[in-house]
């Protein structure tokens, strides 16, 4: 009898090097004892948690495979994960989890929490435990949370796609040969069917990562032949080892939750939340822009760093009393500074009037008066009418900036921050097709 397995992987990499997307590259190839139901999935889960390692990706695989079969496609993944994973790495926990059947409410509820929350490994190896799932944690096998959420979560709401395509090993710590002036044309032609490839504002390619991974460049984009059409527009100067494309929460702004209040907010989670500026923009070295947001249940700060740009230049025109939403992470209080949200993004809601005292308007011209000295009264430049009993007065100022949604340049921005290209394209539902060649090496049959 022929069953669906689901497979989650997680915690594999280091900040040295490494890629879970990668052992789950290595895995198409070699899970020959079952049919794809799925692209890989890319997952990305709660980007606050202190100890990730770099971008926080889980991956799940799906198959449909004989019953007698499982245990040899079990054996495979292990052995991968365990030849493939940076385990002399202090902070590298690997942890898979298999299940065999359709995947419980539990489970996506439980995924749902690791991408916007802060969950618990005894938690998921209950769920496991109960459900009849198995996991292998190696080391401390912190990576058995992932691996779960990553075999919860289903992306049956919205979802984009990556193709990343990998190193050979003798590349791997050199300089990526990816030609920019493809990148820049690709975007422009792929404009509304890829995203964040670049940024125009310092003109730099984002879609090259930096550090000594194997990843050698990922396409995002709206749909499988979207993202493997872009690739093919890439002049690429350098050996592919191989390449795959996943279905990913990425872009989606799945981690991001409404709080109903300021007083509910905690530390490490991503937040929305709603109220008034009630102290206004200050800089920090110079370069970050600090403001709080407050309601009748308290305030918190809200920064704007340095690197996103002209968002920041936004943030600093704000003024008491505005209303806003503010999107972003959670970083905890210390002694030196308070618990802060990161801004991701930013909407404007209402702006506040501001006014300001202004010499009075001259009765014959129309033009604003100069004053003539304390107590002195004013006289009008054009034509010479003085007043000495005219006061100054408020009049309202026309501010700088608009109500809208505001979001950082693309080099700001997260893996699950949805980018403005992606406002109106949100899916509804998984319904995808599985093309006939979604990797380099892979055979695929749905």
């Amino acid at each position: 009898m022929e069953l669906p397995l689901h497979i989650g992987i997680d915690d594999t990499d280091s900040i040295k090097g490494g890629c879970t997307t990668y052992i789950a590259a290595l895995l198409v190839e070699r899970l020959r004892v079952g049919k794809f139901l799925d692209y890989p999935n890319l997952i990305r889960l709660n980007p606050n948690v202190p100890w990730k390692t770099r971008g926080n990706a889980a991956l799940s695989l799906r198959i449909r495979i004989d019953e007698e079969l499982i245990d040899e496609a079990i054996e495979e993944v292990i052995e991968t994960v365990e030849d493939a994973s940076q385990l002399d790495c202090p902070r590298t926990d690997p942890g898979v989890v298999f299940l065999a059947g359709d995947v419980p409410r539990e489970f996506t509820s439980f995924a749902r929490r690791t991408v916007q929350d802060v969950v618990s490994k005894k938690e998921a190896l209950d769920l496991i435990r109960h459900f009849g799932a198995e996991a292998v944690g190696f080391k401390g096998g912190r990576g058995i949370i992932g691996a779960l959420a990553a075999v919860g979560e289903t992306l049956n709401g919205d979802h984009t796609f990556e193709l990343i395509a990998y190193r050979t090993v003798d590349n791997i710590g050199k300089p990526r040969m990816v030609d920019s002036t493809s990148v820049f044309k690709m975007d422009k032609e792929m404009s509304g069917l890829t995203f964040n490839n670049v940024d125009y504002e310092k003109r730099r390619v984002l879609l090259t990562p930096r550090g000594p991974d194997p990843v050698l460049l990922g396409v995002r984009g709206e749909s499988p032949s979207a993202v493997r059409r872009a690739y093919q527009m890439i002049d690429v100067r350098e050996d592919v080892e191989r390449w795959v494309i996943f279905r990913t929460n990425q872009g989606t702004d799945a981690h991001l939750r409404m709080v109903e209040k300021i007083a509910q907010i905690q530390p490490y989670r991503p937040v929305i939340a709603a109220g008034s500026v009630v102290v206004e923009p200050h800089h920090i070295l110079g370069r970050h822009a600090i403001f709080a947001v407050g309601d009748d249940s308290g305030q918190i700060d809200c920064a704007a760093y340095e690197p996103t740009g002209k968002f920041r230049n936004i943030v600093k025109r704000l003024i008491k009393g505005d209303r806003v939403e503010v999107y972003g992470g959670v970083r905890p209080g210390s002694k030196r500074n308070p618990k802060t949200i990161n801004l991701e993004k930013m909407r404007i809601v209402a702006l506040a009037s501001k006014t300001s005292l202004r010499n009075p308007i001259c009765s014959v011209c129309g033009k604003h008066m100069e004053s003539m000295g304390r107590e002195k009264g004013f006289r009008c430049k054009r034509c010479g009418l003085r007043v000495r009993d005219a006061e100054r007065v408020y009049g309202e100022i026309k501010r700088d900036i608009e109500e809208g949604l505001y979001i950082p340049p693309p080099r700001a921005n997260r893996h699950l921050t949805k980018p403005r290209s992606r406002y109106g394209l949100e899916k509804t539902g998984a319904s995808f097709i599985l093309t006939d060649f979604w990797g380099l090496g892979s055979e695929v049959k749905s």
